[in-house]
């Protein structure tokens, strides 16, 4: 099967890698954390699911922020069951690399995340980050709940404002239900921890996210 010819446009459900049934087993440890990177996660829990493009630095941001109990690095928003890297990669599943944060709300809340989020990369590049080019390195918020939609876009519309003040376009970030994570191969776990040198494009604009922010009605 050939390449998807343009790696910048999502593919459909006809054109989408058919997957497999069985899904990618990972360390049941992480790497920096030492809780566990699978479900069952501890009932006072939540967890939240963010795409920033190349998912390495994106997980390094989360795991270092307080109250943060885990992290691990997968794959969302596409067609294809239990993709691997390489046919994410090849633009024919349509997921996006993401990163998974499970925290503890007493300490921190979704709020403090989406902070994270938005201040750590470019939401206003479209199907890249940086030199990072793809349908994969596309923004996004996947979200689990009413509140967390809510904030989402609540937080879209203030952080807009301060892109635009600052010079920057429009926001291209996707905001849509979790649908199924899809854990990344262990080799990508906890990865710039294993290989403290390694590439990581993530960058911010140096805008920092308002304050303050309300839920939408």
């Amino acid at each position: 099967m050939s390449l998807w010819s343009n790696k910048l446009e999502m593919p459909t459900v006809e054109t989408a890698l058919p997957g497999r049934d069985v899904a990618v087993q990972v360390p049941p440890v992480h790497e920096v954390l030492g809780n566990p990177m699978t479900p069952p996660f501890p009932d006072s829990s939540e967890s939240a699911v963010f795409g920033m493009g190349c998912f390495w630095g994106a997980e390094r941001v989360f795991w270092n922020a307080t109250g943060v109990l885990s992290t691990a690095v997968g794959y969302v928003g596409g067609f294809t069951e239990n993709p691997t890297y390489e046919e994410v990669c090849s633009g024919l599943t349509g997921h996006n690399e993401v990163v998974l944060v499970v925290y503890d709300p007493r300490i921190t809340s979704y709020l403090k995340m989406l902070e994270l989020f938005w201040e750590n990369h470019d939401p206003t590049q479209g199907m890249r980050q940086g030199n990072d080019m793809g349908t994969q390195y596309r923004s996004g918020i996947y979200v689990s709940n009413e509140e967390q939609q809510q904030l989402a876009e609540s937080t879209r519309i203030e952080f807009q404002a301060a892109l635009s003040n600052a010079g920057y376009g429009p926001i291209t970030t996707e905001i849509l239900d979790q649908g199924a994570f899809y854990y990344a191969e262990h080799y990508h776990q906890q990865y710039l921890q294993k290989v403290p040198n390694g590439y990581c494009g993530l960058g911010g604009t140096g805008v920092s996210c308002p304050t303050g922010i309300s839920v939408v009605d």
